[in-house]
């Protein structure tokens, strides 16, 4: 190959290199400008509640547009409430369904499972609201807040948290509903990086009398425990931000109930009943703080996360 005809082409390579470099940074740079807008957009459009609710709108259960009182107290504990529901319920679900995909599923039934799990995943949130108003909470008014009420009413500590009138909408169902929804996202992905432990290890310790839950416990959740806690974060991330699911079955009330069972209403649910009827700056004002809040609570809880898989990270290979 001629001389010239190198040079032309290394010359090529590296205005083609620098071409994609620059590309790369610059759509890393743009994510960073992009959300540096949200939070920015976010924080102008609460300055007026800001200035006139201070930290009182965090604390403040009041939500009277009449009058231009607001606070953020009602939605952010149904925020909570809903999306640690869904995480109690989620988690060990989506690990049987991953432990069993991985390790005990036959062979022939792996893949159509897998594949019903993930259909599941791309239902639109409207349907799951609409079968969670008219299928599920007739069916959980009727047979489980009855027997919840009789079984659990009495009881000294939990039972102002799961007694009132069978309703079948609340805080429960949103929570259960939320759950349903992020089981497939959570369990798909703890399938797939419980797929990527590599056999040895696996079968290693099933060669030294281990147990199938063993293995999975001591072997498998610690090889993949960055995986397995993003895909939890990214169920929380979904229940924190549901919108049409959620006010289709929590009710939508701004009251602050003990009991699960009673209505209740979450930033998200709040925002999609009022935004289009918000009048006055204060009150759409109050709502763009609400969007601030929750953007906030997802940001503390991934940041959080992040900082537990840091502190795992520093504690391996140390003696206990």
């Amino acid at each position: 190959m001629p001389t010239f005809l190198r040079e032309t082409s290394l010359k090529r390579h590296n205005v083609l290199d620098l071409l994609f470099r620059n590309l790369t940074r610059v759509s890393a740079f743009g994510v960073l400008a992009l959300l540096a807008a949200i939070i920015g957009s976010l924080v102008m459009g609460s300055m007026p509640a800001i200035n006139a609710f201070g930290f009182g709108f965090l604390t403040s259960s009041e939500w009277d547009p009449v009058n231009d009182q607001f606070g953020a107290l009602i939605p952010i504990v149904g925020t909570l409430i809903t999306s640690g529901i869904a995480l109690l319920i989620a988690i060990p679900v989506s690990f049987g369904i991953a432990l069993f995909l991985t390790e005990l599923s036959p062979r022939i039934l792996r893949r159509p499972l897998g594949i019903a799990i993930e259909l599941l995943a791309g239902i639109p949130s409207i349907i799951y609201g609409m079968w969670g108003l008219f299928v599920f909470a007739p069916l959980f008014a009727d047979h489980i807040e009855p027997w919840l009420n009789d079984r659990f009413g009495a009881m000294p500590y939990i039972g102002p948290f799961l007694s009132g009138p069978p309703m079948g909408i609340g805080m429960l169902t949103a929570g259960i509903i939320l759950a349903i929804m992020v089981i497939p996202f959570i369990a798909a992905v703890m399938r797939d990086v419980f797929e990527i432990v590599p056999t040895l290890l696996k079968e290693s310790a099933y060669g030294l009398g281990s147990t199938t839950w063993e293995v999975m416990w001591n072997i498998v959740l610690p090889y993949t425990k960055i995986g397995v806690v993003g895909g939890i974060m990214l169920g929380l991330g979904r229940a924190l931000g549901e919108t049409m699911a959620v006010t289709f079955v929590i009710g939508n009330a701004h009251e602050l109930h003990k009991s699960l069972l009673m209505p209740g209403n979450s930033i998200a649910s709040a925002l999609a009943n009022e935004f289009t009827e918000a009048y006055g700056e204060l009150y759409t004002s109050a709502l763009i703080e609400l969007g601030l809040i929750l953007f906030f609570i997802t940001f503390v809880v991934l940041s959080l996360a992040r900082f537990m898989l840091y502190k795992l990270g520093q504690r391996e290979g140390k003696v206990t």
